[in-house]
């Protein structure tokens, strides 16, 4: 099951069995919580490493749904359906499944078991002390009446890491804090068995600034401010025009800055001719370069990315059995190493094999 077509602006690599078989290949672990469409900031920030990634070492992609009911509680939503939405867009931006396994965390009891056995290692006060997880607590005004579930989750995120025995762990800077814990989990585990038992990962960062927001502000599916995979020609002309660019920039002969410009972030991450923007930027600094003009070249450039995209979706969306069935063989890869890392996790404390 791949895409007919390669992803706009980039080149796949095609797979060197015979170099794999004696290049030293890390385990990647990554994933999202699939709670609405993936956009163009989850595109840059993660999605273009994870299909360069693919064909060079053994990847994982999680999709997350037990961790999206860590501040979704109140709110349930059809898992089933969501879990396929984002192995759509997976699959429509050229991830292939016969390089990555798509799992699906909720069919992984074993990641469960696995959290609960790592909570035994890691003390509240740990917990609150990690600056993500105070930062959003504090975004969404939990107070100290914040969700069990919410305050443990780098704890669930160590288990997913562990379980698949990863090296490797794209993330943005927000969540170094993340692999920090994970790590430290990894290291008592060590002291406790006396030995070596699994490994530490370390993080990849993305050379890509986080991509704004078409308001300035930081990409949110809750906010609305975030330009969709899916988006329509109608869609991506809306949003492109209501992009925040220089309110002192009033007419093109107008110098204007590009500093803090969300279009001419958006031209930095996807028009692949680099000369191509250096120059505009020039002529808008200095007066001579109007916004619609600006704009309507993304607008150009942004539908050139999105339409094979939209028609690879539509393509794997009339197979939705195909798409069940590769999740359940993913996820059935994805646990059967996860049991095996339980197995070695309960014989450290002690406890009999499941």
């Amino acid at each position: 099951m791949r895409p007919s077509s390669p992803v706009p602006g980039e080149t796949p690599r095609a797979p060197d069995r015979r170099a794999a078989s004696t290049a030293q290949r890390e385990v990647v672990l990554t994933g999202d919580r699939p709670t609405g469409p993936l956009h163009l900031g989850h595109f840059a920030g993660s999605l273009r490493t994870r299909l360069a990634l693919q064909y060079e070492h053994d990847q994982t992609i999680l999709i997350a749904d037990l961790q999206a009911l860590t501040d979704n509680a109140g709110r349930p939503v059809d898992a089933r359906r969501q879990a396929m939405e984002l192995a759509l867009d997976y699959l429509a931006v050229g991830i292939d499944p016969t390089a990555s396994t798509i799992a699906v965390q909720s069919g992984i009891p074993e990641l469960a078991e696995l959290t609960v056995l790592y909570l035994n290692l890691v003390t509240v006060a740990r917990l609150e002390r990690n600056p993500t997880v105070r930062e959003e607590i504090a975004l969404r005004g939990f107070g100290r009446a914040v969700p069990a579930g919410f305050l443990v989750y780098p704890i669930s995120q160590a288990a997913d890491i562990t379980a698949v025995r990863a090296t490797l762990v794209p993330v943005g800077d927000d969540q170094l804090p993340m692999i920090e814990q994970t790590n430290e989990i990894v290291r008592r585990l060590a002291h406790l068995a006396g030995r070596s038992l699994l490994p530490e990962c370390r993080p990849l960062l993305s050379d890509t600034p986080r991509l704004p927001g078409v308001d300035g502000r930081k990409a949110s599916k809750s906010l609305g401010n975030a330009i969709a995979l899916t988006a329509t020609p109608d869609e991506i002309r809306a949003k492109v025009r209501s992009m925040f660019t220089d309110p002192g920039h009033l007419r093109p002969s107008d110098p204007g800055r590009i500093e803090g410009n969300v279009v001419f972030a958006y031209l930095d991450a996807f028009d692949s001719h680099r000369s191509e923007v250096e120059e505009p930027k020039g002529r808008y600094q200095a007066g001579g370069l109007g916004d619609v003009a600006l704009k309507r070249r993304l607008e150009e450039i942004l539908e050139s990315l999105l339409a094979p995209i939209r028609t690879r979706r539509q393509e794997f969306a009339g197979d939705p059995g195909a798409i069940e069935s590769l999740l359940r063989s993913g996820t059935a890869r994805t646990r059967e190493t996860a049991a095996g890392v339980l197995q070695e996790v309960r014989a450290v404390f002690a406890l009999d094999p499941p």
